[in-house]
This record gives structure tokens, sequence and C-alpha cells, in this order.
């Protein structure tokens, strides 16, 4: 997770104010002033150093506590790169007084939203929203964490640990096309012994060469409450959490201190060409980063403005020519990135297949040119910043949002109050500002360029390029170390003051209020449902449309996702360019898609121009402009994207998968983007006759929840209830297979892949079934629940084989299916499916009251947070309008987890986890992994593809 600098409202106000709290400890409080919304925070510090902030929210029963190190890669040293990440690792594995599981299990009991962290170059934090009554036990818990947690970490531990960081690094970067291009970048971009001079996950190499001592070193240093900040955001008395914190927390001993690194931007003496033939790649991509200035700058908030108007929208200068005029590219991607030391200005553009990249660049020349000659309009300037007022807000829409950019101000301002000035100069930028970073920074300045391109393709790469040095990982079977992290640390305990073995008990239960639901159904037959809050000012929207691929023809699949895609491309009377214009002037935005089942149309505007957002939404509705040009764009874009999904992995495991659940010949087997030969048939007139047919209020759902009564909400909907033409649509609905009678192995083969991607499953059922929610509640301590699933910690925290698994019953109105899905080690391919098999064979055997209460335990407690949002509050409108629930079907899912036995889930287990009647897809390598897997006892498995290609029609 990047937390970024959240962008501010042109009419928000702030004050800042110094006081003396009794008994003579410095506190400072600072508050957004403002008629409809405010920001309150206090600041106070221990004597040990430990900074907290606490922002107090009281409109959900819940409370977000981020601890944050201010140590990232930045601070590591070369030869031992990637500590910084292992430590986000380490930490939620154990400490002394949580045990084993440490806060990821305390997190099922008490409902937590499941702890989590997040790396940067420059901090790591940790943080998880929880129910109210658990916040004492979430204090005692990050305390441990900060003061009594080295002594559990012992040399089998770190050697799983190891395996896990390695597993994240080949899913994340060596086993994805381009995952490279960042490590060629930061090596040449910045100098040897620059901070950024490796990435933040590290080298194999060296998180294999790290030591238990180095392990403790690193802590020892940087893990002090001196260089930490504990936010602490929601629904708390303030007395009482300053009581916990000072007891938890107080008594950790200071670290050294710990001196501020100085900023170090860099210049690139001469500009650096270099390539790299990439495996996973199907398009060439050319990526430009040119250095820039550290985070919160003053020239940084005029390149936020720049990479903004030359690369987003119709009109600009990099999608006019590189996109309409040479169509060299689907999209371009532009961005400032600054971080605490340095900052990086970067262009990437994955160009069409076959295309050269100096072509590109010959385009992108052209594109800064055209900026040069024109500038940027205060038209441009205003419509940019327009939109940052919505983007505020939903930066602040919960209370672990707010406790993030408190403590980002905090580390990296040097004040929680640092909005005021944030605000000011992100107004203060003018047009003069844009032209004037462009000229300093990018303009005939050094950069550094990669070209990565297909295997045997070096033939497009940029003239003059030379080769990057990368470390691909060598497919070894039987590299890895063996290790038992089960094995009991033996150390002597930390002193305390009192015993911290004793979990905190719960506070009082917090009341948990369902949102109250309104519906309506319009003449047209359009139904609305809606929940009004003003937490913040905006409005969240969302339309169905029934049908989507349901109603293509299986020869022309792709229609409807064209159709969706081409109603954002202008309406009649409005271009592009017109209609993105007047959305972005509104601080609005607006999305179209599709999928298997729907046409959706949706958005967020502030809840002061719902109105006018409606209206825009009526137009390109009611209004297309069925422009032929946009659409021949439209067709080569899903082209690129097709070629795309064949370069990854997991797309070409979520495609396959779907074709052995559902026949081949299904639509719902169908991807919806279409297959090349389906998209290139595609004409104009087949959207229009989809549209004609099927684009009806008649079969339309409308959710809306935000700062908007029920009256307000449904009479901006006049226009479109009195216009849209209802007609008779008729959803047919498709046979889904029954589970196979015994189960096959099939594999497709991605030749050195460095991971294996499982999809195993059957067809299972809809969520409309009696029995989705008492499966899905069976399902939580198998790979539902994250760290608290059998599956995460027998692969994971067990054996270290993954990064990452999970199971779950999907479904809809149709049935879906079961899946259980991971990235494992290529070389435990077999080992980790032959696990898999055994965790569900003896799931229902082994189940007991113990997992029944974690699982009850979660799911009861869990509501406390589940309606926090405005997106989940439009998830829950979504459930109850398309699957037709009961608004109470909160209460009603209640009483199943309160009646739920142990005997019901070993009857659930045995109906629905049948491993010899499942489907076992893996997408790897076939010359080292297939023919073990044989050795499941299901045949011989059947190989998908006979050899590495493109996508076939």
């Amino acid at each position: 997770m990047k937390i970024t600098r959240l962008l501010a409202l042109s009419f928000l106000v702030i004050s800042a104010l110094s006081c003396k709290e009794e008994g003579g400890s410095d506190t400072a409080f600072a508050k957004a002033e403002n008629s409809q919304f405010e920001v309150p925070f206090e600041k106070f510090t221990l004597d040990n150093g430990l900074t907290v902030i606490l922002h107090q929210d009281t409109s959900d029963p819940v409370v977000a506590v981020a601890l944050t190190a201010h140590v990232g890669s930045a601070r590591e040293i070369e030869g031992r790169t990637g500590f910084a990440h292992l430590f986000e690792h380490l930490l939620f594995l154990e400490s002394e007084n949580l045990g084993k599981g440490g806060l990821d299990a305390m997190s099922a009991r008490i409902g937590g939203s499941g702890a989590n962290g997040s790396t940067s170059r420059d901090r790591t934090n940790y943080f998880q929203t929880v129910p109210k009554d658990a916040l004492e036990k979430m204090i005692w818990a990050e305390a441990d964490k900060l003061g009594f947690f080295i002594n559990t970490v012992t040399d089998p531990v770190l050697a799983k640990e190891k395996q896990v960081v390695k597993n994240e690094k080949r899913q994340s970067v060596d086993n994805r096309p381009y995952g490279h291009a960042r490590y060629v970048v930061g090596k040449n971009l910045y100098p040897e012994g620059h901070p950024y001079n490796w990435q933040v996950i590290g080298s194999l190499e060296d998180l294999q060469n790290a030591t238990l001592q180095d392990v403790k070193d690193f802590y020892n240093r940087w893990y002090t409450p001196n260089n930490t900040t504990l936010t602490i955001a929601g629904d708390f008395d303030i007395a009482q959490t300053k009581e916990w914190v000072e007891k938890y927390f107080g008594e950790i001993p200071r670290g050294e201190e710990i001196p501020t690194m100085e900023k170090q931007p860099v210049q690139v003496e001469t500009t650096k060409r270099l390539y790299y033939e990439d495996n996973f790649a199907r398009l060439p991509q050319l990526t430009m980063t040119w250095p820039t200035v550290p985070n919160y700058d003053k020239d940084s908030y005029a390149l936020d403005v720049l990479s903004a108007y030359l690369a987003e929208g119709k009109n600009a200068p990099f999608n006019k020519i590189l996109i309409d005029n040479k169509q060299l590219t689907a999209g371009v991607q532009m961005y400032n990135y600054g971080s605490e030391l340095a900052g990086e200005f970067s262009l990437s553009i994955n160009a069409y297949p076959g295309k050269d990249l100096d072509d590109v660049l010959v385009g992108v020349n052209e594109a800064f040119t055209k900026f040069e000659l024109e500038g940027i309009s205060q038209k441009d300037l205003d419509r940019i910043k327009a939109g940052q007022e919505t983007q505020f807000y939903n930066g602040l829409s919960s209370v672990l949002g707010k406790g993030f950019q408190l403590a980002q101000y905090e580390i990296f301002a040097g004040d929680p109050g640092y909005i005021a000035e944030d605000v000011k100069r992100i107004l203060a930028v003018t047009k003069e500002d844009v032209q004037r970073v462009y000229e300093t920074y990018i303009k005939g300045k050094n950069y550094i360029s990669t070209s990565f391109v297909p295997k045997g393709q070096t033939d497009l790469i940029l003239e003059d390029s030379q080769l990057a040095q990368v470390v691909e990982e060598k497919i070894v079977e039987g590299a890895e170390e063996s290790f038992d992290a089960s094995i009991a640390a033996e150390y002597e305990r930390t002193p305390s003051s009192f015993d911290r073995s004793k979990e905190p008990p719960y506070g009082d239960t917090p009341q948990i209020n369902a949102p109250t639901v309104w519906e309506e159904t319009l003449s047209s037959g359009l139904k609305v449902y809606g929940i009004e809050n003003s937490e913040v000012p905006l409005v969240q929207f969302q339309i169905n449309i029934r049908g989507g691929l349901l109603l293509e023809d299986i020869k022309k699949v792709g229609v409807s996702n064209l159709l969706a895609d081409l109603l954002m491309k202008g309406t009649a009377t409005k271009t592009t360019a017109q209609l993105e214009n007047e959305i972005e002037s509104l601080g609005a935005s607006i999305y179209t898609y599709t999928d298997k089942e729907n046409v959706y149309i949706g958005g967020t505007t502030l809840a002061k121009n719902y109105d006018k957002t409606i209206a825009l939404v009526q137009e390109i509705l009611l209004e297309p402009r069925w422009d032929e040009t946009e659409f021949e764009l439209l067709k080569q874009s899903t082209l690129s994207r097709l070629e795309q999904q064949q370069a990854n992995p997991n797309s070409i495991a979520a495609i396959e998968f779907d074709k052995l659940i559902y026949g081949k010949n299904s639509l719902l087997a169908q991807n919806t983007l279409g297959t090349p030969a389906s998209v290139k048939s595609i004409t104009l007139e087949d959207l229009k006759t989809f549209y004609t047919n099927n684009i009806s209020p008649t079969v339309t759902k409308l959710q809306v929840v935000g700062a908007i009564d029920e009256g307000k909400a449904t009479n901006a909907l006049a226009g479109l209830n009195d216009n849209w033409e209802a007609r008779e649509v008729i959803i047919p609905t498709p046979v889904v297979p029954q589970a196979p009678e015994q189960s096959n192995v099939y594999f497709y083969d991605v030749p050195d892949a460095k991971q294996s991607v499982l999809r195993f499953g059957y067809p299972a059922m809809a969520e409309t079934d009696p029995n989705f929610y008492p499966a899905q509640m069976m399902n939580y301590r198998l790979g539902g629940g994250g760290f608290a699933s059998q599956l995460t910690q027998e692969l994971r925290e067990g054996k270290g084989y993954t990064y990452g698994i999970r199971s779950r019953f999907s479904g809809s109105t149709l049935p879906g299916a079961f899946s259980i899905s991971s990235g494992v080690r290529s070389n435990v391919t077999y080992e980790s499916t032959a696990l898999v098999k055994d965790i569900l064979k003896n799931y229902g055997k082994n189940f007991t009251e113990d997992d029944l209460d974690v699982s009850k335990s979660f799911l009861l407690k869990s509501q406390a947070r589940a309606f926090e949002t405005i997106g989940a509050k439009l998830n829950m409108l979504d459930d109850i309008a398309n699957l037709g629930i009961s608004p109470d079907y909160v209460k009603e899912r209640q009483t199943i987890v309160e009646n739920m036995t142990v005997a019901e889930i070993k009857k659930l287990s045995a109906q629905y986890l049948n491993p010899d009647k499942m489907i076992y897809l893996v997408v790897g390598d076939k010359k080292t992994q297939m023919d073990k897997l044989e050795q499941l006892g299901y045949g011989t498995p059947i190989l998908l593809n006979e050899k590495k290609q493109t996508v076939k029609d």
C-alpha cells in the first residue's frame, strides 16, 4: 500500500493552536474548521519519545490503530536489503505476551479487519480497524510489538519467513510482466550508495544471507519509541485511551537518537538507454524516468498537475499524439512520485504488439513539443484542481484513512497539522509553475529509459540501448532449506511493571445498527435503493443493468464490454473530451464496465453536484455518440488487453479455470473482453443492436449512498425515468454443470515460471442458495479467514510455500464456484497441491468447538465494521437490490451464526469439500512440475496448451 498526499479542498480553512494540559505535558490541537467537515486531532509525546496522535470520530463503533516506524528500505545497508520489509512480516508472527500467531490470531477473535502492514522506502506501518470494545487489546498488542517482540524470533522462524517474503517477490516481481522494470530504473537513476538504489522488496540473495543477529541489530536500532508514531482514530474515550497508551507503551525504553536523513535529490549525468527481454511480456514497454524533488517540496505540487495534464483525458497531449493520432498504444501512464529524500517523474507506455519503441519515442517528443507550444490553460488547471476536493473526502471516508494521513504529515512534514500548508501549496499552483517545473526537470534533461520487450523481439528496443543487468532466479528442485517454525523460542522474558501476559478485557459491547435503507420503484420500472449518510459530503452511486455477457452471441463475445467502454466516449452533443471536462469540472468521476451478468455505470460526486452528475449519467445512457473512430480505437485497445492477459499467469489461470468450471461452450466460461477473433468481427451495428434490445429500465437497479435524502436522490432521476424507453428484456438462465464425479488435474505451461498458480475447485451454488452463507461460515477457518485459516497457517506459516492462499464460494443469482487459489514456489507445486488435498479431506473431521468459537466471534464482532464507509454501504445495497435479500439480512445472518454447531459444520464440509470431486488447475513450468502431479492419484495431468503461445482465437 502506498500512502500518498491527500489532495485538499479549495474552501478548507485550517487553524492550529498550542496549549498546555494540566500536569504540564505539551499538547497540540489542530482543527479543520469548515461548516461541513472537521478533522480534529490531538498530539502528545510520551517521555520515551513515542509520538501519539488521537482523532475522535464517533460516526461508527470502530477504532483504527496504526503504528508507524520511521524506517523503510532507505535505512538499510547494501548487502542486507529487504530488511525493513522482512520486519513487516516478522512483527505479525509472535510476541512475548501474545504468543504464537500474535496479532493475527487475536484479530480473528475480536472481529478486526485483519492485521496488516506495508513498507515503503521511508516508513513501515502496522494497522487494523477493530470494534471499539477491542481498543485496549489493540494498544496492548501494538506495545508488545515495540517492546516485547525480538526475543521470540528464532532461526527457524527467520528461515520460514524468508521463504514467505521470497514468495512475495516471485509473485509481485519475478513472475509477472515488466516485474523487473523498477529494479532497473532504481539501479540506474540512483547512484550506488544512494538509499533508493535498491528496491523495497530487496534481493533474494540478501534475504537468504540475513542472520538472526542482523535481524536483532536492525530491530534494536529502528524499532524504538522515539522513532515511532502511534495513531488512534475512531470512537473512543480520549482520557481513557491516554491512560492505556501510557500504561502499555510508557515503560518501553527510549532508543538511540536517530539523526534526520538529509534530502538526497539526484542528477543524471547522461541519458541511459537500457533493455531487457522479458519472459512474460507480450507487448513492448517503454519507460522514461527523470529525477525530481522529495515529497512536500514546493515544486512537487506543480509536477503533480503536470503529470495529470499531460496524460489524463482525451485532450491530454500524450493521448492525442500517441493514442489518437499515431495509434501506438492504448494508454499512457505518467506520475510524479515523491519520497522523503528524493523524487522521480515517470512515463510508461505499453505499445501495441510489434510496435517499434523508437516510433513511440518520436511520439513522446511530439507530445512534449505540443505542450511546450500550447502550455496549460487556466480552464484545465481549474479542472484538475476541481477533482481535489472529492479526492480529499474519499481519503478521509474511513477512520483508518484519517489516521494514515495524520501520521504521514507528522513523519514527513513534521506536523500532523501540515494540511494547512498542503492546501495552500496545492491552491497556489499557477500555469506558470507548471511550465516552469517542466523546463526545470523534464525539458532537455537526462533521464533513464528502459525497453522491456518480449523474448526474441529486441528489434523493438530503443536504438543504442544497452542490456540491463537483472538477476533471474533458477528453478532448482530441493534448493530451499528445511525448517521447523513450530519450535518454541527459549528466552528470558522482558521485565515489566505489571503482568503483560494477561490479555486486557473487552470494553462495553458496541451498539451495532444497520443503516436504514429506502427503496422506490419509478414509473419506468427503474428500481432505486438508498442510504442517507452525511459523514462526508459525498454521494456514491451505481446502476446495474441486468444482462451483460448473458445476452451476447457466443460467436461475438465482447459486445457488452465494448458498449460499456463506448458509452464514456461522448454523447450526442458532447465529444469525448467535452464529456470528460464536464465530469471533471464537477469534481466527479463516472465509470462504466461489464461482467458476466450486468452492465454497470456508477461514480462519485460531491453531494452539492449530485443533480448535475446524474444529468450527465442520463446523457451517457440515453444519448450515446456512437463515434466510429472511438469504436475502432477501443477495439484496438481491447485486443491489446487480451494480449496482455496472456502475459500474466494469474490471468491465464482465471480464464482457464472458468472454462473448466462452466464448460468451454458456456457463455459463463467466456472472457468478457471476448477473443481476438470475436473482437475483430464486432461492428458498431452490433453494439447498437445490443443497446436497443437490452438496455432498459425494466432490468435496471440503482443504488445511491451519501449525503443526500431520498427525495433529492429520486427527484434528480426524473429526466432519466421520463426519457428512458422501457422494453421487455428476457434474461436467459444458463445451465451450470454439476461438480465432476472424479477429480482431474489440468496443466497450462508457462515455461520458466518462478511460481505455479493454483486454482482448485468445482461448480458450487448461487449466493441465493440457503446454504450459501452457512457454507461461507464453514469456509472461514479453511481459507476465508486470512491468517485465521488453516490453508494459510499450513502452506504459508508452516511450510513457507506461498505468500498467500485463500478459499471462497463465489456466486450471485447464478451458481458460482468453490475455489482455492494461490501462487506457490515452483519447486513445491506437487507438495503444495498434495497438502491442500489433505487439508480438504480432513477439515470437517478435525473441526473443533474452538474453531467454531473463533468463527462465531469474528463474524459477529466484525459487524461493527460492516458499514463504516460509503463503499461498504453501497455494497450492502448491491446485495439487497440484486440478490433479493431482506434489508434485515444482517440480523438473519447473525441468527445463522449464533445457531451454528460443530455437527452442522461437519455436515457442510462433507457436502461441499470433497477433494476427489474437484478440478485441479496448475499454471506453471511444465518441464519441471507437471509429471510429478500424477502422484496425486488423479491420473495423468491434462496439458491445456502445447507450448508457450500468444492468445488464440
